[in-house]
C-alpha cells in the first residue's frame, strides 16, 4: 500500500513541469511594443510604434501613423490664442509669451457607428493616436503646461486637441526710434516629422489679451503659412509697440533738465566763484547719468537708438560750457594778479586840498587805475557772446534731432541665412 502511494506521488511530480511546458507560462509582451522618445523642443513625449511585420494590414490602420487623405495632404486647422506677453527684454532680444493652440483634423480610422454607440464624443489620451509634433524655431525654451493632453473625438472622426504652452523666443527689435519703437516678433511652428505632401496647416490667430499693462503692448497679431518650405509650418507675428512712459520719465526728463540747468548757469557773472563749481557739478552728474543710459540700451544692434547719439551731443555741449567757464575764470585770475601795482602814498601840501590833482614827489604822476576794469569788461563781453552762441547751438541741436527722428531710416544688416542661403559667403 505504501509502495503504491509513493508511485502515485512520483507520477504527479513529473506531470507539473510538463503542463508548464505545454503553454501555461506567463504572457510575453507583444511583438509591436512601443518605445518613447522626447522631443528637443519640450513637446510632451510621443510614443512611436515599431514597424509591423511584412504582410500585416496594421501598416495602414495604425492610429499612431498620420491619417491618409488620398493624394492630398492632411489638412490641420490651427487656432492660436495669445493670452499674455509678460516679459520683453531688449538687452537680450527676447520675448516671453503664453499661447493656447487648438488643433483639429479628420481621422476616419477613429470613427464609430453612432447608432450602436450613441456617445456624442469621447476623449482619448494623446499617446493612443497620431498628433502633429510641433517645434518652435525661435524658442530658447518651451514649457508645455499639460504633459498629458487628451484629444476629443466625435463619431465622424473629427479630432480636436488643445495645447497650452509658455515660451521664450528671440526677437529682432528695431530700436532706432527707441522709446517710440515698433518691432515684429515671429514664432515659427514646424512639424519636422512630416513633409508638405503629407501635412498642411490652415492657421488663424486670436488676441485674447485683456487689460495687460506693460511697457510693451501687442499692437497687431498676424499669422501666415510661408510657401516653399520642405516641412509644414505656420508663423505667428506679434507687433510690439513701446508705450515709452518709463523711458521718458527716467531718461528724457533728466537729460533735458540738466541741459536747461546748464543754460541757466551761464547767467551767472564770470567772476563769481560759484559758477565754476556749478558747471563742474553738472558735468559730473551728467557723466553718471550717461553711463547709466549706455547700460540701459543694447549696444550690439546694427541700427543703434538715436537717443545714444542725442545724449552724446548733450554731453559735448556740457563739456564745452564747462571748458569755457574754466578758461574765463583762469584769464580773470591772471589779469587780476598782473593789474596789482604797488603805489606809495603822496603827502599833501599846505594850502592844497587832499583830493586836488598835483605833481607828486620828484614830479611823478600816479598811473591810471583802468587796466583791471577794461579786462573785466572784455571778459564779460566774451562770455556774453559765448552764451548767445551756446543757446543757439542748443536750440539748433534740438531741431536737428527732431528732424532726424522724423525722417531717419535704418535698414538692419541681413542675417547670414538671408544674405546667402544654403551656406557660403554672404553677398554684399
Amino acid at each position: 500500500m505504501a509502495l503504491l502511494l509513493l508511485l502515485h506521488i512520483a507520477i504527479l511530480g513529473l506531470s507539473i513541469p510538463r503542463r508548464l511546458a505545454q503553454g501555461h507560462s506567463p504572457p510575453q509582451p507583444e511583438a509591436d511594443g512601443r518605445r518613447e522618445t522626447i522631443r528637443s523642443s519640450g513637446y510632451p513625449r510621443e510614443r512611436h510604434p515599431q514597424p509591423p511585420a511584412q504582410g500585416s494590414s496594421r501598416a495602414t490602420q495604425d492610429p499612431l501613423q498620420i491619417p491618409s487623405n488620398g493624394t492630398a495632404p492632411l489638412l490641420v486647422a490651427v487656432q492660436v490664442f495669445l493670452s499674455n506677453v509678460f516679459n520683453v527684454d531688449i538687452l537680450r532680444y527676447t520675448v516671453s509669451s503664453v499661447l493656447l493652440l487648438r488643433l483639429s483634423w479628420l481621422d476616419t480610422r477613429l470613427a464609430w457607428n453612432a447608432s450602436a454607440h450613441p456617445q456624442r464624443a469621447i476623449t482619448l489620451p494623446w499617446d493612443s493616436l497620431w498628433i502633429p509634433g510641433l517645434t518652435i524655431q525661435e524658442s530658447l525654451w518651451v514649457d508645455w503646461r499639460d504633459q498629458n493632453p487628451r484629444a476629443r473625438v466625435d463619431p465622424v472622426g473629427n479630432v480636436e486637441l488643445y495645447l497650452s504652452l509658455t515660451t521664450e523666443t528671440n526677437c529682432d527689435f528695431e530700436l532706432l526710434r527707441f522709446p517710440g519703437d515698433q518691432s515684429d516678433c515671429s514664432l515659427s511652428f514646424y512639424a519636422l516629422s512630416n513633409t508638405v505632401t503629407e501635412l498642411e496647416f490652415r492657421a488663424h490667430a486670436v488676441n485674447e489679451m485683456v487689460s495687460v499693462k506693460r511697457e510693451y503692448r501687442v499692437h497687431d497679431l498676424k499669422i501666415q503659412v510661408p510657401p516653399k518650405h520642405l516641412v509644414p509650418c505656420f508663423r505667428v507675428t506679434l507687433r510690439l509697440q513701446n508705450t515709452a512712459l518709463k523711458t521718458i520719465i527716467s531718461l528724457l526728463v533728466p537729460g533735458e533738465a540738466l541741459l536747461v540747468a546748464d543754460v541757466c548757469g551761464g547767467l551767472l557773472p564770470p567772476q563769481a566763484p560759484e559758477r565754476l563749481g556749478y558747471k563742474v557739478t553738472l558735468l559730473l552728474g551728467y557723466l553718471v547719468f550717461h553711463s547709466s543710459l549706455v547700460q540701459a540700451l543694447p549696444s550690439s544692434s546694427s541700427c543703434n537708438p538715436l537717443l545714444i547719439y542725442y545724449f552724446t551731443v548733450l554731453l559735448l555741449l556740457l563739456f564745452l560750457s564747462t571748458v569755457e567757464t574754466v578758461l574765463l575764470a583762469g584769464l580773470l585770475a591772471r589779469g587780476g594778479q598782473g593789474a596789482k601795482v604797488s603805489v606809495s602814498p603822496t603827502p599833501t601840501r599846505e594850502g592844497q586840498e587832499p583830493g586836488s590833482p598835483g605833481p607828486g614827489p620828484q614830479g611823478s604822476v600816479s598811473p591810471p587805475a583802468g587796466g583791471k576794469g577794461s579786462r573785466r569788461s572784455w571778459a564779460e563781453a566774451a562770455d556774453r557772446i559765448f552764451f548767445l552762441a551756446y543757446v543757439a547751438g542748443v536750440v539748433l541741436s534740438q531741431v536737428i534731432f527732431a528732424t532726424i527722428w522724423m525722417w531717419a531710416v535704418c535698414e538692419s544688416d541681413p542675417a547670414p541665412g538671408e544674405a546667402m542661403p544654403h551656406g557660403g559667403r554672404p553677398r554684399f
